[in-house]
């Protein structure tokens, strides 16, 4: 699956890609091109079946990051007047209630420990409590420690409110099922660099195609105006701006192969093997991990650094680089950790190898236990 001597992203994204998807970005493409538009088009129809959608949603691209996507989401499907509950649970909960703020939307939060599963009844309590609430944000997998949070419970909790919901599925689409002709969801997030395994720099909102048509004038940005830009999409078939042009055919090469291997379920099945033989191999290094089993997602894995007086993360993270794989650092504040994401066009055995690069490096570190100096019950 890899190309020469390039270092496997152990990353939640970018992560690596296939060698078919990287030649797909040899071609270059004019952005007026009927193929190209029809390109857009195909993926879009394609990222609306991934979630069952076809009956009720449309998907909007948009140009940037995943965190472009989300704030134009939160910009465009929530009135100005609006008001918005976010259950925190980590670092890209905080994200979003800095981008209301940004936005000037008013907004609350319920505050969750980084290891513990925002739950239906959370939310419940906070919508009793504040009947102002007119929709809630919620991280499906909150990459900051791979924590699950219980989407369905929540949607559930959403509609009997009558809330809307607005879901960062950054790291869980092509992964881990989202139906939204089962779950009653109003927008699903998420981006080209991520579990579909494509490149990054494409973000793109599966959206009600009733909300998306009654928000005109919600947007406080031109650039991220979703309801321009599905409207402009729809008119003459092309994107309103340059487009990522090399990101878009990656993402259409990335995504015949998803549907090639069996789509969600195949992808996190995948996924889900990879987990697990890295943290079996990793505790038999005597590593801890931050989350239990029960809320781990098959996405990214938090492990505790260890207490030993040797270790240094950036000493540990160029040894491993040089022996071939790219980790990630930690995203919490109360307990020093790295992360090992285990998404991209990877299997079981790299993640052994992974595991096998991370010993030597504790042997060369003179790092002799991998056990934290405490871990939370």
């Amino acid at each position: 699956m890899i190309i020469g001597n390039d270092p496997i992203l152990l990353t939640p994204g970018p992560l690596t890609t296939s060698a078919a998807t990287k030649q797909a970005m040899l071609r270059d493409w004019g952005s007026w091109d009927a193929a190209f538009n029809a390109m857009t088009a195909s993926i879009c129809k394609d990222l609306v079946d991934v979630v069952n959608g076809t009956a009720s949603h449309v998907c909007v691209p948009l140009q940037g990051s995943g965190t472009f996507a989300v704030e134009a989401a939160l910009a465009n499907l929530v009135p100005r007047d609006g008001k918005v509950l976010v259950a925190n649970n980590g670092a890209y909960c905080q994200r979003m209630l800095r981008i209301l703020k940004y936005l000037g939307r008013e907004h609350s939060s319920v505050d969750v420990a980084e290891d513990k599963q925002a739950t239906a009844a959370m939310i419940e309590g906070a919508l009793k409590m504040d009947p102002r609430i007119t929709h809630v944000a919620q991280v499906h997998c909150e990459t900051g420690t791979g924590i699950l949070n219980p989407l369905a419970e929540i949607a559930g909790v959403c509609a009997r409110n009558g809330k809307g919901l607005i879901v960062d599925a950054m790291s869980s689409f092509g992964a881990i099922e989202i139906d939204v002709a089962k779950t009653p969801i109003d927008a699903v997030v998420a981006a080209s660099g991520k579990c579909i395994e494509g490149a990054p720099g494409m973000g793109f909102v599966i959206a009600r195609k009733a909300l998306l048509e009654n928000s005109q004038g919600n947007s406080h940005s031109l650039a991220m105006d979703l309801h321009d830009q599905w409207t402009y999409m729809q008119k003459t078939t092309q994107w309103r701006f340059t487009p990522p042009t090399h990101v878009v055919a990656a993402f259409r090469a990335a995504l015949d192969q998803f549907k090639a291997e069996g789509g969600t379920s195949a992808r996190g099945a995948r996924y889900r093997r990879n987990v697990d033989t890295l943290i079996d191999a990793m505790s038999a290094l005597g590593f801890k991990t931050f989350l239990p089993k029960s809320v781990q997602s098959p996405i990214i894995v938090t492990f505790h650094a260890p207490a030993d007086p040797a270790y240094s993360f950036k000493a540990f993270y160029e040894k491993v680089r040089a022996r071939g794989y790219i980790l990630y650092p930690g995203k919490l504040t109360r307990v020093e950790t790295f992360r090992v994401g285990c998404i991209g066009a990877i299997d079981a055995n790299e993640m052994r190898n992974a595991a096998a690069a991370i010993g030597e490096t504790l042997k060369e570190m003179g790092i002799k236990s991998a056990a934290p100096e405490k871990v939370a019950a």
